[in-house]
């Protein structure tokens, strides 16, 4: 426990204290918007591109990372799919933004701040290699799954993938880590004055990123749908994670790509299942209150994770 609380209590902290401060009225609800469009569209870019400009990555393969954290994705994913159309007789579209809720963490604003204070400079190189193919694969998944579930208005296949694939190349994070990616095969060293300028915006993408979620989860709140919700965050929290884990293990994966693997799998949902709820129009109240339960509850079985890890020495 002593090595979890100088971890948990950080991060965690962080987003409370935002929370009480939206809570308080002491920070207008708007200022969560802004601070959270600066992380996705400059903070995160920034150190993302730092770090694939100037880490040393290592040569091991990140096909057993991918395999070992999206299985979990799939499995909590599909669960939380079949429960709502079987179990509580919902259709098809609610089903996939349970199963988005389910499988989706908030690998940015919760995420990236969890694996840097456990790890350091270390826990960059797996936070890059989810992150690279996360978005677009998730994004891609449910908009298409959402499309195919809604044959009475379902819009053309073609007209489909190509708006989701301009919003894939045009987000931020893609961005920065395309131009990390081209920048590292140049060979070229940063120069100091714009390294020190990408270095201090991506310094602050930790503290806004906390605060931001902090001041998100007042909005949010639990609107109703309860087992649902209490279903689709048992998935996320808990079944993601230990699927990563034993799946991690089993295919000796680096002790950092564990550690860090599983912290993002432990992560709650993040925003995108809302803003895909919303956009479409359909399970909007299991998105919201999915996030917000998962996020509260997060502090507790994040911290069991990591007693896991210590306690298998990862």
């Amino acid at each position: 426990m002593e090595t979890v609380l100088p971890i948990v209590l950080p991060v965690f902290g962080l987003l409370f204290v935002g929370f009480g401060a939206a809570r308080a009225g002491l920070v207008k609800d708007n200022v969560a918007d802004g601070l959270s469009d600066f992380v996705f569209t400059v903070a995160v870019p920034c150190l993302l591109f730092k770090t694939l400009a100037t880490a040393d990555i290592p040569e091991a393969s990140p096909w057993g990372y991918w395999f070992a954290y999206f299985s979990g994705v799939a499995v909590a994913w599909l669960v939380a799919s079949f429960s709502v159309i079987r179990i509580f007789g919902r259709d098809g579209r609610t089903a996939v933004v349970s199963g988005f809720s389910a499988g989706q963490g908030n690998t940015v604003l919760i995420g990236i701040p969890l694996i840097l204070v456990a790890y350091g400079d270390a826990g960059k190189v797996p936070i890059f290699l989810l992150l690279a193919i996360h978005l677009p694969l998730m994004m891609t998944v449910a908009t298409l799954g959402i499309e195919l579930a809604s044959p009475g208005g379902r819009k053309p296949l073609g007209a489909v993938l190509r708006s989701l694939s301009v919003s894939i190349a045009t987000h931020p994070i893609i961005i920065g880590i395309a131009l990390g990616v081209v920048w590292r095969f140049t060979g070229w060293e940063l120069p100091e004055v714009p390294l020190k300028l990408i270095d201090s915006l991506g310094s602050t993408a930790v503290p806004c990123a906390l605060f931001s979620s902090g001041m998100a989860l007042k909005r949010y709140g639990i609107a109703g749908d309860v087992r649902i919700t209490v279903l689709v965050s048992f998935l996320k929290l808990v079944i993601h994670p230990a699927i990563f884990l034993a799946l991690g293990w089993a295919l000796g994966l680096p002790p950092v790509w564990i550690g860090a693997g599983l912290l993002f799998a432990a992560c709650p949902t993040g925003i995108n299942a809302y803003l895909v709820a919303n956009r479409y129009g359909t399970g909007i109240r299991i998105a919201s209150s999915t996030i917000a339960l998962s996020t509260m509850v997060a502090v507790i079985s994040v911290s069991g994770w990591l007693l896991m890890t210590g306690a298998l020495g990862l």
